[in-house]
């Protein structure tokens, strides 16, 4: 997971964009998915699944850009979010970014990791939506997805981020 260098390969500048592309469609295809098999789809963190798998299978860069732009990219595309609610989501992916890099620089266990990132930037995304609603800029429930169903994503997520940087630690020291 390093840093995309200006001297990067072809293969991984390649390798990057069509997961973007492929995130930036399944973003995009989303709420006709979940009309098509009237299913609440977002119940699912798709945005935070998709930063995840950018994470463990891209780098950061590509990673920061995703996590950044694929709410403001679905704003424009499907008008969904809002605005507002978009940019409370990019900062909220990008807290999830930052808190999962800085915890792993801190050599604290990948599994403790990804579980503290996620839950420390939902708190910080809640905290910036209450703020929000308090002050009439938001006008929706603070609370829409079921936490039960936020911590079952939140352990499948981490336990999946675990898997993959130890499974992929173990084949660069082969």
């Amino acid at each position: 997971m390093e840093l995309l260098a200006p001297n990067s390969n072809t293969k991984t500048v390649s390798k990057s964009m069509i997961f973007d592309l492929v995130g930036i469609s399944f973003i995009y295809f989303l709420p006709a998915m979940s009309h098509l098999f009237a299913l609440p789809l977002y119940y699912l963190d798709p945005m935070r699944l998709m930063l995840i798998l950018a994470m463990v299978h891209t780098n950061r860069t590509n990673t920061i850009v995703l996590g950044i732009t694929l709410p403001l990219v679905s704003f424009l595309i499907t008008s969904h979010p809002v605005f507002l609610k978009a940019g409370i989501i990019s900062m909220e992916l990008a807290a999830n970014i930052f808190l999962f890099y800085w915890l792993t620089r801190k050599n604290y266990h990948v599994l403790l990791s990804a579980a503290i990132s996620i839950i420390g930037s939902k708190l910080f995304y809640y905290l910036i939506k209450d703020l929000c609603i308090n002050f009439g800029l938001l006008d929706s429930p603070l609370i829409t997805t079921p936490i039960s169903f936020q911590l079952s994503i939140t352990l499948l997520l981490s336990i999946y981020m675990w898997y993959v940087i130890v499974r992929n630690k173990q084949r660069e020291n082969k």
